[in-house]
């Protein structure tokens, strides 16, 4: 149904003080006051996963070039496959998930994360860079079938008005997870005679355990917030969310055929406005390690202190995730993703000061990164499920994912191209301007908010 129906649903009844009660909430409990277990459950997984993961990203450079006698342009290559492959599986693993009824964002997750799980100990088994790549590329396509089908389970589990501070949470409990990888992987290497195997080895277990979790824990359908819950009442039902959020942001659409294809998807105006936005902005978004490396050039930082960047990143992305999401629900979740986009132009405008050094740019770099995906990553995933019906959440998740990952890889090649050409100094100039451009347009596009029209139903797609 759409949001504008809401209000006028016979479902809720008075209560005491003029204020509607909602069948099955408690009298006076705000909705969304507390997030389904659910949310928190997949939260947990990710974290445990993180754990895993990041173990071996963190040694994984090290361990291809220093253990294995790997080229730089062979790691090259793998870094490559590592960070695209996801890209080219999100579709699939949306599609299919939606295609599995309720059942099937958990099957999907399932196969997911099992993947990438069994790859852990496989690296320990392949010595050669053909072999290697096909265990990075299994791993990653693991990652990309999980992850639309993941967040379609929490944004059908979390009530409309409370989705951003929903994925806040995930995604602050799935950096905690980032944080403490690198962390077991340092002490790993520093007590184990047999430093890379101990990794390997810890990280498959890890891995097992959050697949467990999943197994265990997470309704096999995913119950969606209004289901038993009647109708939402007036402005207080909605989690504090402000009138002017909710007419720019919570869209809910009429029902669709679970096998719409990507056109359809794309013909809606709100999908389309935000998988423009996610690829222009995505073009101008440059990889961490490109952001680590201009960091650590710009100060000269040892190389020993390299691997502690991407923990500040980290630290400030776990403080900040909940409260943003929070305020993304109330003031509107485009207007937050925005916003992060402008902490990450003043980033970039950083590296550019010749004056700034020290410590202080080091924080202050890394404070606004930190920002930038608090502001963005769970808030887009938040803005995007409200712009696509239940059925092909999965689906319309992966678009705007998949625009945006694949936008930034065409960054990272053309931000290394422009570094090796004319110096790393006009490399940033030259996506701080691109980055400055990408935002003024998409603020434009992002205000042209809309009602979706709905899905063509599967006989009209046949036809």
């Amino acid at each position: 149904m759409y949001l504008a129906d809401r209000g006028s649903a016979p479902s809720a009844s008075a209560a005491p003080g003029g204020r509607r009660a909602v069948p099955g909430r408690r009298p006076g409990r705000r909705a969304g006051s507390a997030l389904p277990s659910t949310v928190l459950v997949l939260g947990t997984v990710s974290l445990i996963t993180d754990i895993s993961s990041e173990m071996v990203t963190a040694v994984l450079p090290l361990y291809l070039v220093a253990e294995l006698g790997l080229s730089p342009l062979g790691f090259g290559v793998l870094d490559g496959v590592y960070n695209g492959v996801s890209a080219l599986v999100r579709l699939v693993g949306g599609r299919l998930s939606d295609r599995g009824g309720g059942s099937g964002h958990k099957t999907v997750a399932v196969v997911g994360y099992g993947l990438s799980a069994l790859c852990k100990p496989l690296l320990l088994m392949v010595h050669s860079l053909p072999l290697i790549g096909a265990v990075l590329a299994v791993d990653r396509t693991g990652k990309g079938l999980r992850t639309a089908p993941r967040d379609a389970m929490i944004s059908l589990a979390a009530e409309p008005g409370a989705r951003g501070r929903a994925f806040g949470v995930h995604r602050a409990m799935d950096t905690a997870g980032a944080l403490c990888g690198p962390l077991v992987a340092f002490v790993l290497l520093r007590a184990a005679a047999e430093g890379y195997d101990a990794v390997f080895t810890v990280s498959f277990c890890v891995a097992v355990v959050g697949v467990a979790v999943l197994l265990l824990f997470v309704p096999r359908r995913a119950t969606t917030a209004t289901e038993g819950t009647g109708a939402a009442g007036p402005a207080e039902d909605t989690a504090g969310v402000t009138p002017t959020a909710l007419a720019e942001d919570t869209v809910e659409t009429a029902p669709a055929g679970p096998r719409a294809p990507v056109r359809a998807l794309l013909g809606r105006p709100e999908v389309r406005r935000l998988t423009g936005c996610a690829v222009l902005l995505g073009l101008t978004t440059l990889s961490d390690s490109f952001l680590y490396l201009t960091l650590q050039r710009r100060l000269d930082l040892p190389g020993t202190w390299f691997p502690l960047l991407p923990l500040g990143t980290a630290a400030v992305f776990l403080l900040l995730a909940v409260p943003l999401g929070a305020i993304a629900d109330r003031i509107g979740r485009r207007r937050l993703f925005l916003a992060g986009h402008l902490a990450l132009l003043c980033a970039y405008g950083l590296l550019l000061v010749p004056s700034a050094g020290g410590a202080a740019l080091v924080c202050a770099v890394l404070a606004l990164h930190g920002s930038f995906y608090s502001a963005t990553d769970g808030v887009l995933a938040a803005a995007t499920a409200d712009a696509v019906p239940e059925n092909v959440r999965g689906s319309g998740l992966a678009v705007v994912q998949t625009g945006q990952t694949a936008a930034r890889f065409v960054c990272s090649i053309a931000f290394g191209a422009v570094w090796t050409a004319w110096g790393d100094h006009t490399a940033v100039l030259a996506a701080t301007v691109g980055l400055a451009l990408a935002a003024a347009v998409s603020a434009r596009l992002l205000r042209r908010a809309g009602t979706p029209p709905p899905l063509a139903s599967p006989s009209e797609q046949a036809s």
